[in-house]
């Protein structure tokens, strides 16, 4: 049994200015927030990155300010790395190369990065072998047979399954000790539980990411026109709710749960922070802290 969640949270360098203030709260105000969790770490991607993946970066925050919040308060900062269409010439991108260089650099603690392209993992334990390395959900493990074979993969610290393996309780509960420390769950993901087609839609964010023409990529959801909503992700059939990881997940003995959300915006990032985080009477301090900022644009 685990008696403390780690959560890993979106917007590295997307909300830069959302967690400039709420890393101070939490760190000021620790009776805000349930005494049962921690920040793991935050992940994310500039703009611009040949080897984005997931979402497309819009992340404009300089790095090294980002490296500079991330080791004030001694959080693991995340690079979502996790396109899948990566070729060789792709390796020697500057900007990419200099982001790991930064990252890489000794502290008190360790950075990662979220990976899909073995490519790309060979050539950063080589040149980069101070980062530790997450297998990406945009692998889309859905057979739960792949996904233990993922984890058996020493390379990767953490696995992210397919959202569609977080209540596969039976089989989840077979895994042993060491490889539920490696689990990471996708807590609070829309997409339609019966998606199709979810390769495509992340291997359409990689050719963009690329800068290659490629067609919009049409969402086959039936409500995919909605756009996400927290309510509707909260009753997707993979949806983990702060009760599931309590009475659920934790007894069980997993400790680690991703937040998606770095394509959403900062609002909606911090509605994330207040449920999963915030004990309910004192969600209106950190409301009002983040709402009376002057810095922060959350809409």
């Amino acid at each position: 049994m685990k008696s403390t969640a780690c959560y890993h949270l979106p917007g590295l360098f997307e909300f830069y200015e959302l967690y400039k203030e709420f890393l101070r709260l939490f760190r000021e105000h620790r009776e805000y927030f349930y005494d049962w969790c921690e920040i793991g770490s935050i992940y994310g991607a500039p703009a611009d990155c040949l080897w984005g993946g997931g979402r497309v970066g819009f992340g404009d925050a300089s790095p090294r300010d980002v490296h500079a919040l991330m080791k004030e308060y001694e959080i693991s900062a995340r690079l979502t790395f996790s396109n899948s269409l990566l070729s060789r010439e792709h390796l020697a991108d500057r900007k990419c190369n200099q982001i790991c260089d930064l990252f890489e650099e000794p502290g008190d603690v360790q950075n990662g990065v979220i990976i899909h392209s073995d490519l790309l993992l060979n050539y950063l334990q080589t040149t980069y072998p101070n980062l530790y390395y997450v297998s990406s959900t945009t692998k889309v493990l859905t057979d739960f047979q792949d996904f233990h074979r993922e984890l058996q993969r020493e390379e990767f610290r953490y696995v992210v399954p397919d959202f569609r393996l977080n209540k596969v309780l039976e089989e989840l509960g077979m895994l042993s000790e060491s490889e539920k420390d490696k689990v990471e769950f996708l807590c609070n993901e829309c997409c339609w539980f019966e998606c199709y087609d979810r390769k495509n839609c992340y291997e359409s964010v990689s050719r963009k990411s690329l800068g290659e023409e490629c067609a919009e990529h049409r969402c086959v959801g039936p409500d995919s026109a909605e756009g996400y909503r927290f309510s509707k992700a909260m009753s997707n059939p993979g949806f983990i709710s702060v009760d599931d990881i309590r009475k659920v997940y934790l007894p069980m003995g997993f400790s680690n749960f991703k937040l998606e959300g770095r394509g959403l915006g900062s609002a909606m990032a911090l509605e994330f922070l207040l449920y999963y985080m915030t004990k309910p009477e004192y969600q209106i301090h950190v409301r009002e802290a983040i709402y009376l900022d002057s810095m922060l644009d959350l809409f």
